[in-house]
């Protein structure tokens, strides 16, 4: 069983950044991201995965989630699919599906929108999801890293 480190980032409102290491559920870190900018670098070291959670329907928001890309994701050279941004709105807010208008190199990245009182299960089962592309790709890193020892 591997443990993987991933990173939750929050919007601006929120202002946390939440480290969790999987299988255990509970968080190990939560930090208000900007107030602790000192510390990302110690965060982000060995993170396996990155989400992002942001409101589509607020402009700035859309503007966090490219640093956070630029800060968490690309500096760390992070592969798409270690990352998930999650679109979440508020209830009754008649959100739709469609893809909010990002910056290019967040168009590649998965996408998920959230109403949790509406959905949960769906939100849920993405979630899932997304962690088993993880530790599937943690899994391919490893066995590649083994065979070449071998080899």
């Amino acid at each position: 069983m591997f443990e993987m480190k991933i990173l939750l980032i929050e919007p601006s409102e929120v202002n946390r950044l939440i480290v969790y290491r999987i299988p255990f559920h509970e968080p190990d870190i939560k930090l208000y991201v900007h107030r602790f900018e000192s510390c990302w670098p110690a965060l982000m070291k060995d993170a396996s995965g990155v989400v992002i959670v942001f409101n589509p329907d607020v402009p700035s928001h859309l503007k966090e989630v490219e640093t956070w890309h630029s800060t968490f994701i690309s500096s760390q050279g992070l592969q798409d699919t270690q990352c998930l941004l999650i679109a979440h709105h508020k209830p009754g807010s008649g959100a739709g599906t469609t893809r909010p208008t990002l910056a290019p190199q967040l168009n590649k990245l998965p996408l998920i929108h959230s109403i949790l009182e509406e959905e949960p299960e769906d939100v849920r089962q993405e979630f899932h999801k997304y962690l088993g592309n993880v530790m599937r790709m943690l899994s391919e890193n490893q066995e590649r890293e083994e065979m070449s020892i071998i080899t």
